[in-house]
Order: structure tokens, then C-alpha cells, then sequence
């Protein structure tokens, strides 16, 4: 053991002995004294790219944590106003006796779609729905018949096609399919949105960074290491060069990345719109219930006009109906009469808000990035005229350029080739233009195909953290700072230009060996 720490001591103190070059041996940092040898400059530079990276994936694992959060919020409100309403189904049908409990499938059926269909799954919700009423039709037809009648499946087919020319529930049929359709697609696209943003958040920040990235972030941060300076922090407008540079593929993301933010906004403030999503839900019982007591009271006429067109089923009897018909239950309230509680009106409100105001922190992180991380790593403003710029203690003095790779062609400190973007990034850009166009086809009340969504919302979700590794706090941009630490040594620093290097970690050094 104590030979091994011998050995080791001797390594580390091997900096010293070359380090009073002039540094025409290095590639990355100035030229001038130096106590760095080039594998010395190569393991620092590797260091700067990991940590950098490792920023970058922190941050991103923030800000999928905050859509994961928003996912969660926005579901149990979403699926508790949906089991209500379908808890509300029986005390709102019971009063229809056995041709409600006798086809009580068939209602709980159509919950059970609808759960699916904003699940992800592959229905089409407005078949499901004229499958629904079809059913109902017959049903009711048939409950309503006297029981001397002999109704066969195929005449009950010809019934139920009648729906469409005799409107036997009058407007409700269409009226809810209107107001459901729009409810549950935006409400499905709304969640399916959150996670195509988690997502695309997840594979940018696993993006490596380039070799001239690296080449930049070493001379940033640990050629004053080198230079025995390592005091001085970066100036803020060279540091920025550096992170615009780095980051220029990613912020390419930002144009398509707001139109996503911002159209999630307009769905989110589209289920406060009248009839507002909480209503549309709970009112679906009160409208079946309506539009079966409208069937049953012209029943009569609507069965004339089936003999007409279906033809005579058997026996007519008297075709007076059904003795298990019941009155309207005193006191019901139909759907066009129906109104939130103020209790429910509030907490929705309540869901717009908190959704709108956490989606509008979001808007500007890519752009936002490079900046988060040059707060922790870059002089402050009051220190711009004794920072590291580069070369030397001295102020910066080129300009910063703008966000996007395009904006880099004239970088001072990272040099980047703005014709060949990173395809990984251009197919993210992708993905959310595509995500922004499903959701405002949802806005209009179109229905969005969503391949593979059932995977994507019944299992762990593409866009939320794998294994519930997510961060919990707020999404900042930069979840834990700069460690300069990890270029500092315990040990105490012994003087002289060179041995500042000793208070690099000793790992890094024994890497020149």
C-alpha cells in the first residue's frame, strides 16, 4: 500500500517537472507557460465534454420530470371526471327499470370505449358512438314492443338503420357526438402531446457534443487550469460564444418547439370553452336518459313509420308498450338543463391555469440553455474586464452570436460546418411539427390517429423517465451547477505557477501515464 502511494505521488507530481514550457506542445490552449502536457490537455478536454454532457442530460431529465408531472395532473383529473360521470350513469338511468339493467353493458360498454379510445387505442370514436345509439334503438325498440311480437335480429337491424331518416332521439344523438368527439380527442392529443415534448426533450439531451465542441469547452474551462490561472472565471460573452456554438443544433429546436408550447396552450384553454370538458362528461348520462324518454313517448308514431319501411313484424297485438315502462324520475334535470356545480367550474379553471402557466416556463429552453449554462460557469457582470477570454485575464472583445447553427458561421470559438445539421435534432424538429399540426386538427374537432399511442400511454410513456428517475423539483433549466470541485484536489495548493495543477483530481492526471 504504501509502495502504490508512492507511485501515486510521484505521478501526480510529473506535471511539474514539464511544467515550465512554453506550451507549443498543446493544440487546444494558448500558447505561454503551461504546466500541461498534451495527454494532459486531451484528458481535460474529454473531462469538460463529460461533465458539460452531463449538465445537459441533468437539465433535460428536469424538464421530462415537469412533463411527467403535468401527464399526471392532467390524467387523474381527466379520469376521475370520467368515472364520475360514468358513476352518475345509474342513478341517472335507473329510473328506466329493467331496460336498464337488463343492457347494462351495452352503457357501461360505451365508457369502457371511450376510456380506450383517450388511452391511444386505434378506435374510431365516431363509429363507436353510432354504434352506441344503434344499439339503443334496438334495445329500446325491442322492450317497447308488446311481448306477443317476434323481433328478429334482421328486423331489428332495419330498425336501427332508420336512425338517420326518422331521428327517433331527435338532435341529441349528434349534439353529443359533437361535443364528446371534440372533448376526447383534444383531451387525448393534449396527453399525447405532453409526451412526444417529454420525449423529444430525452433524445436531444442525449445528443453527444462535437469534437470542436470539446476542443472550445476545454479552452473555456480548464485552460486556466493550464495556465496556473484557474481563479479566473470565464468572461460571460465568451462563454456564450462557446455554449452557442456547442448547442447551436439544439437550438435550432426553438421555432417548432414554442408553435408545440403554444398550440398545447390553446388545447389546454380549450377545455374552459362552453360546453367546457367537465360538463361535456357529465352530462352524457342526462342525455341518454333524455334521448331514451323522447323514443318512449313517440314511440307510437316512430313504430308506424317502421312498419312502413321494415314491414310488419309478426303479430301487432295492440301495440300498446311495455308494462316495465316507468315516468320520467321527478326532478331530473334533462341535459340542455344541466349545470356544473361551482365546485367543479373552479377546479377546472384551476387545471387550465396550472397547465398554462408551467407550459409557458417551458417555451424558451432551448434558446435558454446555453445561457443556464454559462451562469454557473462565466464571470459575473461586475467582473468582465479581469475574466478568462481565452487567451488571457482581459476582457472579451468579439461579439455573441445569435441561436440556431446558421448563426455560427462566423463563431470565433467553435468551429461548426452549418451544412451538415445533426440529423438526430433535425428529426425531433420533425416530430413536433408533425405533434403541433395533430393538435390543431384537434382543436378543430378532428380526430388524430396516433400510431403505437396505446403503448406510449398505457406503459411507462416515451417521453416520461425511465424507472421514475426523474427530478421532482421545478423544471429549471439547470438542475445541479457547475462542479468546479471536480478540478480541485483536497489537498492544500503548494506554491508556484505549475502547482495549481495539483489540485486537479488525481485520476485526471494519472490518465497522462
Amino acid at each position: 500500500m504504501m509502495m502504490m502511494m508512492m507511485m501515486m505521488m510521484q505521478d501526480i507530481s510529473r506535471p511539474l517537472v514539464v511544467g515550465y514550457s512554453i506550451g507549443e506542445h498543446l493544440r487546444m490552449c494558448p500558447q505561454g507557460p503551461t504546466c500541461c502536457t498534451s495527454t494532459m490537455e486531451e484528458n481535460l478536454a474529454t473531462l469538460s465534454g463529460r461533465e458539460t454532457e452531463g449538465l445537459i442530460r441533468e437539465a433535460g431529465r428536469s424538464l421530462q420530470a415537469a412533463f411527467n408531472a403535468l401527464h399526471r395532473s392532467f390524467d387523474t383529473y381527466f379520469t376521475e371526471l370520467h368515472s364520475h360521470s360514468e358513476r352518475s350513469l345509474q342513478d341517472a338511468l335507473s329510473p328506466l327499470g329493467p331496460l336498464y339493467s337488463q343492457n347494462s353493458r351495452l352503457f357501461g360498454g360505451l365508457y369502457t370505449d371511450l376510456r380506450q379510445y383517450y388511452r391511444g387505442s386505434a378506435l374510431n370514436l365516431d363509429e363507436t358512438l353510432s354504434e352506441f345509439w344503434s344499439y339503443l334503438l334496438e334495445r329500446t325498440f325491442k322492450f317497447s314492443a308488446p311481448t306477443d311480437v317476434n323481433l328478429s335480429e334482421d328486423y331489428l337491424e332495419c330498425v336501427a338503420k332508420q336512425q338517420a331518416t326518422l331521428r327517433p332521439f331527435g338532435d341529441i344523438p349528434q349534439d353529443m357526438r359533437t361535443k364528446v368527439i371534440r372533448a376526447f380527442v383534444t383531451a387525448r392529443s393534449f396527453v399525447q402531446g405532453l409526451i412526444v415534448s417529454g420525449d423529444v426533450v430525452r433524445k436531444v439531451s442525449q445528443v453527444s457534443l462535437s469534437p470542436e465542441c470539446l476542443k472550445g469547452l476545454m479552452k473555456l474551462v480548464y485552460c486556466p487550469y493550464c495556465r496556473g490561472i484557474a481563479s479566473v472565471k470565464p468572461c460571460s460573452n465568451y462563454c456564450s460564444n462557446v455554449m452557442k456554438g456547442c448547442l447551436a443544433n439544439q437550438a435550432d429546436l426553438d421555432p417548432e418547439w414554442q408553435n408545440l408550447i403554444d398550440t398545447m396552450i390553446q388545447v389546454a384553454s380549450s377545455f374552459s370553452t362552453d360546453p367546457s370538458l367537465d360538463v361535456v362528461l357529465a352530462s352524457i348520462p342526462a342525455q341518454i336518459y333524455e334521448a331514451i324518454h323522447l323514443l318512449k313517448e313517440n314511440m307510437d308514431t316512430f313504430t308506424a313509420k317502421v312498419y312502413q319501411t321494415c314491414g310488419s313484424p309478426g303479430e301487432t297485438g295492440t301495440g300498446s308498450p311495455s308494462p316495465h315502462e316507468q315516468k320520467r324520475k321527478s326532478g331530473f334535470l334533462t341535459a340542455s338543463e344541466y349545470k356544473p356545480s361551482p365546485t367543479a367550474g373552479i377546479r377546472l379553471e384551476m387545471q387550465v391555469s396550472d397547465l398554462s402557466s408551467k407550459l409557458r416556463e417551458m417555451r424558451q429552453y432551448w434558446t435558454q440553455l446555453s445561457a443556464a449554462l454559462c451562469n454557473k460557469l462565466a464571470a459575473g457582470g461586475t467582473n468582465q474586464e479581469k475574466c478568462w477570454n481565452g487567451i488571457t485575464k482581459a476582457r472579451y472583445l468579439p461579439e455573441v452570436m445569435g441561436d440556431g447553427l446558421a448563426n455560427q458561421i462566423n463563431n470565433p470559438e467553435v468551429e461548426l460546418d452549418i451544412t451538415k445539421p445533426d440529423m438526430t435534432i433535425r428529426e425531433q424538429i420533425m416530430q413536433l411539427k408533425i405533434m403541433s399540426d395533430r393538435l390543431k386538427r384537434a382543436l378543430d374537432g378532428n380526430d388524430v390517429d396516433f400510431q403505437d399511442a396505446s403503448d406510449d400511454l398505457g406503459g411507462s410513456g416515451s417521453g416520461m423517465c425511465a424507472g421514475g428517475q426523474c427530478s421532482r423539483g421545478r423544471p429549471g433549466l439547470y438542475a445541479y451547477p457547475f462542479d468546479d470541485n471536480r478540478a480541485r484536489g483536497a489537498a492544500a495548493a503548494p506554491p508556484g505557477l505549475c502547482g495549481l495543477l495539483l489540485l486537479l483530481p488525481p485520476a485526471v492526471l494519472l490518465l497522462q501515464r
